[in-house]
């Protein structure tokens, strides 16, 4: 049981690796506070949890607003007491365009909900973590803050900034017992996102989604996807004991695609 007596506050935990997050560190005993946009998501993945014997709550929140973030914050405090635990993991990769083409209000949504939110959350339990001297924030960036990929110009920028970010708030959090570091998964082709991803980028190229989706897996070394459940266990890692010499660190979790 890596996290007992912890409390984690997983973002975009209604679906997806966020959802596998979630059940793997309540499995691991900790309390689990869900955020996320979609209610119905959310009471089911906390209804899952229970069923399992786990601890979780949940708030619907639009994470690229400020009040928002702060009464996730306020009310996973309210139910739990404390938060540990951070994982930023909202998520939403836009329209797949060039930069010339690319819509500024688009821009600004991708950047508020993966970068915007992720600074204003740390913002928020960092100064509770450093009272405890103590704490875990873990951001899930992506291979694209690694590698170009066409057309994701505003998912890219925001994938790199929680990189830039990560090891910022590393540098200041280390001597206060805050460790803070970053996953970059590769393509996780069972989430929603990762499949209309596929289907955007099909249609662009003039390919059959499976002919996208093969091409894109032949050029990992591993030649397959990774999983929901893969990524969560490199998370569950990161904000357990067992990485306690690690912080400021981003950990490639994508089959061998980038090696730095």
């Amino acid at each position: 049981m890596q996290l007992r007596n912890q409390v984690a506050l997983v973002t975009g935990s209604g679906r997806g690796i966020g959802r596998a997050i979630a059940h793997l560190f309540a499995k691991e005993s900790a309390s689990v506070f869900l955020a996320a946009r979609t209610e119905k998501e959310l009471a089911a993945v906390s209804k899952e949890i229970a069923a399992e014997g786990g601890k979780a709550e949940y708030a619907t929140a639009d994470l690229t607003q400020e009040a928002a973030c702060a009464h996730v914050v306020a009310t996973a405090r309210e139910k739990f007491g404390r938060i540990d635990i951070l994982v930023n993991n909202a998520g939403h990769y836009g329209p797949v365009a060039p930069v010339e083409e690319y819509p500024l209000a688009e821009f600004d949504r991708v950047i508020g909900v993966h970068l915007r939110a992720a600074f204003l959350l740390s913002k928020l339990v960092l100064p509770e973590m450093y009272a405890h001297g103590s704490g875990a924030i873990l951001n899930i960036s992506s291979l694209s803050a690694k590698a170009a990929f066409c057309w994701s110009s505003a998912y890219a920028a925001a994938k790199a900034g929680m990189l830039g970010l990560t090891r910022v708030t590393a540098a200041e959090a280390a001597r206060k017992g805050v460790r803070v570091n970053a996953i970059c998964p590769g393509p996780v082709t069972e989430t929603r996102m990762s499949k209309e991803l596929g289907a955007d980028l099909a249609k662009r190229l003039g390919v059959s989604p499976e002919d996208q989706l093969a091409g894109f897996l032949s050029t990992l070394l591993q030649g397959r996807a990774q999983t929901a459940d893969e990524i969560a266990r490199a998370a569950l890692f990161l904000c357990s004991k067992q990485s306690s010499a690690i912080t400021g660190q981003s950990i490639n979790v994508d089959g061998g695609a980038a090696f730095y």
